[in-house]
């Protein structure tokens, strides 16, 4: 009986022993043969870049090994391979003489239109599109970033807008005489970047280089580097959202990795940026138009409707139809009187802005402009800084707050404050019409 415990335990020993080894050669085997087949198709060109990548920037390599391009053997050359007079190829290398290809460090949406022609002729379609464009083109804005936080500085006025605005809205990328983008104007992670080409576009904001992960995107977080603080606090306010408070609690164990189209409510109990303004839901497909949902435009001064078909427009859009296909995504988690009842609180917001303080605010402005009692520098001009942060700020804040259901935003960060900047606007117009003079 001893005997036959002690050959039970043996045999057992030996079972067990010889599983592991088994599980463990398959656990050797299943990366070389991952690897292989991540290879099998590169041409020697894409091999050496990977190579010699790996031990150069072996980042860079983990997070291609690890992606859906790797799978699909889509290598650096895909990408970064340019025609020999591209503005943006790259010359007199160290290191790179042997290369047999022109490549680039720089990869505009065109590049990544040879797989994903819907996604970029959508991106293009966007507002997203004249995100770099409309901050170049703005002389408010370029005398903001140059003359007063720049301080006219001879050599520096332009720092702010390099580690500042360039980072989210992009800017015009100019390259050296090697094919080098410049100290600034990279590295730069804008939206709206401009090419030496022309193109205009940045898709690795959202999907980082080099993994380009689709899960990543869904995500709120790849949307919050830009879309935060004082005048647009969209994380902030998805955050204080009910949606936000179900993402908080279990968004860790949520599916986010379906395929584009299959992304629906069951792989989430709430939905994200993405899944309101991009995910194919229900009936709708997806889009990487993140203005074609939108009714209102809530970051201008005055909200209208989105009527515009021009994409460098104000009201870019068509805001009848944007409000129905964003009603089609609440209704895949809400009834119809949620949601008609939700979209009626946040319009009644909208216009109460719109009428209740910026109208008045804009009258006062503009007969103190024409009586010559506003300071020429609006910085220093405690009325004009107040007309600012008036729509700039807490306008937007409880506009959008309110149409994306942030009760804290729309009211404390928003109306609550909106009602002090009018009674002080009110206060200086009043002593400046009185008295003729700027305080």
């Amino acid at each position: 009986m001893k005997n036959t415990k002690h050959l039970v335990i043996i045999l057992t020993a030996l079972v067990i022993s010889l599983g592991l080894i088994s599980c463990k050669e398959q656990s050797d085997l299943a990366p070389a043969e991952s690897s292989e087949f991540q290879v099998a198709e590169l041409t020697d060109e894409a091999r050496a870049c990977i190579e010699c990548h790996a031990t150069e920037t072996h980042g860079i390599v983990e997070d291609w090994d690890r992606s859906r391009h790797a799978d699909e053997a889509v290598s650096c050359i895909d990408c970064h391979q340019v025609e020999a007079d591209s503005p943006t190829a790259l010359h007199d290398v160290e290191g790179h003489e042997d290369l047999t290809v022109t490549v680039s460090m720089l990869v505009p949406p065109s590049a990544c239109a040879e797989c994903h022609e819907k996604e970029v002729a959508d991106f293009h379609a966007s507002g997203h599109e004249r995100a770099g464009l409309q901050v170049i083109d703005k002389d408010s804005m370029q005398t903001l970033i140059h003359v007063h936080e720049g301080q006219n500085h001879p050599e520096l006025s332009g720092a702010s807008e390099e580690t500042g605005c360039m980072q989210c809205h992009g800017t015009q990328i100019e390259v050296d005489e090697t094919g080098h983008p410049t100290s600034e104007t990279y590295p730069i992670a804008g939206i709206g970047n401009i090419y030496p080409s022309g193109e205009v576009g940045n898709c690795a904001v959202c999907h980082t280089r080099h993994s380009f992960d689709i899960a990543e995107a869904r995500k709120p977080d790849a949307c919050a580097s830009c879309h935060l603080g004082p005048d647009h606090p969209d994380i902030e306010i998805f955050e204080n959202s009910k949606h936000g408070q179900i993402f908080a609690a279990e968004g860790e164990d949520w599916v986010w990795d379906s395929a584009p189209g299959e992304w629906e409510p069951g792989d989430y109990r709430a939905p994200t940026c993405a899944t309101c303004h991009m995910s194919g839901i229900g009936e709708l497909e997806t889009t990487h138009n993140v203005t074609e949902r939108l009714y209102w435009n809530l970051w201008a001064k005055v909200s209208k409707e989105r009527t515009d078909p021009d994409v460098m427009g104000m009201y870019y859009g068509d805001g009848e139809a944007g409000r129905e296909t964003m009603e089609m995504v609440c209704g895949e988690c809400h009834s119809s009187t949620h949601t008609k009842n939700f979209f009626e609180s946040g319009d009644g917001a909208v216009q109460l802005y719109n009428e209740a303080y910026f109208a008045p605010a804009e009258t006062m402005r503009a007969e103190l402009a024409e009586l010559g009692l506003l300071k020429d520098n609006p910085w220093k001009d405690e009325f004009q800084i107040l007309y600012y942060h008036l729509w700039h700020h807490e306008g937007r804040r409880a506009r959008q707050g309110a149409m994306m259901a942030g009760p804290d935003w729309a009211h404390w960060e928003g109306f609550f404050i909106l009602q002090q900047d009018l009674y002080r606007m009110e206060d200086i117009y009043n002593q400046r019409i009185e008295t003729g003079v700027i305080e």
